[in-house]
């Protein structure tokens, strides 16, 4: 074996954090094994790759047969939010009713992400107002998001739409948008549950079965990059914004928590995220999320570890 691949994400995760403390190139590299970013895995994965990637991605590859094993689960909040119009009487989640929400719509796109997102991101809000999709109406924005959504809602075409992370929100003031309903405040993690929120770290079972020390020495990286940053937010925050991703909002409500496991309560939120995919046909089949989590890899990680972090295996 001559290169790990990695996919990597323009917000900041365990996998990119190790991968710009150089402590991948340090844990492989003497052995004459390059690892690689990978910024697109929609078309081509490979069979060393290590994906830590949104929910959606990782379920659909998985129900399309890619032949993966999910190794561990990270949950990292988000800027969520609900925006619409100035003087729209939109400020509680029980005002979405009967109003026009925006999708966006790329029927080119592989696994329409996006739309999935908003269309989560939209549940959630409507049921913590005790409503449905169906107390809504749910209109398609052809076009590229968040751009087109938001120069459809400053239109007035439609009356409110999802956004995620901080670059969107700063899009939507240039447009004179306000939020409306602020979901990261709710106290209910299924409200707040999306692609991006409950990310999936993923691995080959051909690497896994094969070479399983190097699956286990690779989360261990991982698994310390997660706990530096979490002991080192001023210098996290830095090395996120010399890397090139969005911004980061100081403060210790937005530093993003890297922490990795696979409890209980991740994956039940991820069965119920793989309901929600599969029932609004983004997935091409059932994905068992039980089945499909590999705990014996995680395990050997935190056995290698000098000091184990006390998460849930």
């Amino acid at each position: 074996m001559q290169e790990l691949w990695y996919s990597r994400r323009p917000e900041p995760t365990a996998t990119g954090t190790a991968a710009d403390l150089g402590w991948l190139d340090d844990e492989f590299g003497p052995e004459g094994i390059a690892t690689r970013p990978l910024r697109d895995v929609r078309e081509h994965r490979p069979r060393t790759l290590f994906g830590e990637d949104g929910n959606a991605l990782a379920l659909w590859a998985r129900s399309r047969g890619a032949p993966t094993r999910l190794i561990g689960l990270t949950w990292t909040e988000e800027r969520q939010a609900v925006l619409t119009r100035p003087y729209v009487t939109i400020d509680e989640p029980e005002d979405l009713r009967g109003r026009r929400l925006g999708l966006p719509l790329d029927p080119g796109a592989p696994v329409d992400i996006a739309r999935a997102t908003a269309l989560r991101g939209f549940q959630g809000a409507l049921w913590a107002g005790g409503l449905t999709l169906n107390d809504a109406r749910l209109v398609d924005v052809p076009g590229e998001a968040p751009t087109a959504l938001l120069e459809a809602l400053a239109r007035g075409e439609i009356d409110a739409v999802y956004v995620k992370g901080e670059p969107a929100l700063r899009a939507a003031e240039r447009h004179g948008l306000r939020v409306a309903i602020d979901l990261d405040g709710h106290p209910d993690r299924r409200v707040r549950l999306n692609d991006g929120t409950l990310r999936a770290i993923t691995v080959d079972q051909l690497l896994l079965d094969v070479r399983p020390d190097v699956v286990a020495r690779f989360l261990r990286v991982l698994l310390d990059a997660a706990e530096w940053a979490g002991a080192h937010p001023d210098q996290a925050l830095e090395l996120w914004r010399e890397s090139g991703g969005p911004p980061v909002p100081d403060g210790p409500r937005r530093l993003p928590d890297l922490s990795i496991d696979l409890s209980a309560e991740r994956l039940r939120l991820l069965a119920e995220q793989e309901r929600f995919l599969r029932a609004h046909g983004f997935l091409d089949a059932a994905v068992d999320v039980y089945a499909w989590a590999e705990h014996a890899a995680l395990g050997s990680a935190q056995s290698r570890r000098r000091t184990p972090m006390a998460q849930a295996v």
